[in-house]
């Protein structure tokens, strides 16, 4: 679920990149700065779809060894396998109050039960994608419909970076050129 940007083979572009070494770096941040504008546009139009700040989930990434990058919907926080362990004994609250264990919850146990605007990238895919009907043995739970938004946004938001991109490179080639 990500759209990208492609840079077309350019033969004044190339031979900077050989000839500069510093012009693979300004390259790059000419990419991060029309990927930063897209992503921008994709989350104002994620605005109106859900609460909680799901918007935050629209994410952008720049490419290392490949001039590029992308934008997508990434809920990373959660990694399988870490679980945090209890805190030893000794810190454990003891009461005189029935009921079981009197333990405070740790700011991880809290982390976990909240979420931030950043880690509601399933609500975002959710009207994305859509959901099968639910049912239980109570009735039918409903379905959510697919609304197919992220591709348009993002694409046109790509392709109008693509442009932005078009025009900053050649001023960039322009400006190498002359010096």
């Amino acid at each position: 679920m990500a759209q990208t940007i492609t840079i077309e083979n350019n033969s004044n572009l190339e031979r900077l990149l050989i000839s500069h070494p510093e012009m693979e770096k300004k390259v790059r941040g000419i990419v991060r700065q029309v990927i930063r504008g897209a992503q921008d546009g994709v989350q104002r139009a994620a605005m109106p779809l859900s609460t909680k700040q799901a918007y935050e989930a629209v994410r952008k990434a720049v490419y290392k060894k490949v001039l590029g990058g992308n934008i997508n919907i990434v809920s990373s926080r959660r990694k399988s396998g870490k679980v945090a362990p209890l805190p030893p004994e000794s810190q454990r609250k003891k009461s005189n109050l029935r009921g079981g264990n009197r333990m405070a919850r740790s700011q991880r146990t809290i982390d976990l039960l909240t979420y931030a605007g950043a880690d509601r990238g399933f609500i975002l895919r959710f009207l994305n994608e859509g959901t099968n009907t639910r049912t239980s043995r109570f009735g039918n739970r409903g379905a959510i419909a697919a609304r197919h938004w992220f591709g348009r946004m993002s694409q046109t938001e790509l392709e109008h970076a693509a442009e932005q991109f078009e025009l900053l490179l050649d001023a960039l080639i322009d400006k190498e050129f002359n010096e």
